[in-house]
């Protein structure tokens, strides 16, 4: 039981991980002439490099509001874990996180659908999507996952 508690724990912190590195790194999209995240669009001209802020958009900020609510929804699913660990009776389910943690990953679904819907208003069309918004869509799966593990799991002694 130790051991499933274990990888469950561990599966959760990695699709953490993920949606971290997917917010935070400035890798969305890019090109021979810059890069884009949910933060900032640089490119490199012929004068220099030059950056324009994400507040240009409404789409943007959606995806921001998204991954951000993720990531908040994702670690109150692992406290919320380890405090069901020790409060929750024997037998009982733990549907509270495994809500939050589903939450989550639709949370950063939506906002990576978003994002791929909208970016070409906000990147050239040559730029090709970066490791951040595939670490995005690897999270998902991750989060979706481990809330349904949460959800099927009980409490044993």
């Amino acid at each position: 039981m130790l051991l499933l508690l274990l990888g469950i724990v561990l599966l959760h912190v990695a699709g953490l991980v993920l949606l971290f590195v997917s917010t935070i790194v400035s890798v969305w999209t890019s090109g021979e002439t810059g890069t884009s995240d949910l933060w900032n669009n640089c490119t490199t001209t012929s004068v220099g490099y030059h950056c324009d802020p994400a507040s240009t958009g409404e789409w943007i900020q959606a995806v921001q509001a998204l991954m951000i609510l993720s990531i908040i929804f994702s670690c109150l699913a692992l406290f919320l874990f380890f405090c069901q660990l020790f409060t929750l009776q024997k037998g009982g389910r733990f549907f509270i996180t495994g809500t939050f943690q589903i939450l989550a990953s639709l949370f950063v679904m939506s906002g990576a659908i978003i994002y791929t819907v909208m970016s070409p208003q906000w990147v050239a069309g040559t730029y090709a999507f970066g490791y951040s918004y595939i670490l995005a869509w690897v999270a998902f799966p991750l989060a979706l996952i481990s809330g349904l593990i949460y959800v099927i799991l009980r409490k044993r002694e």
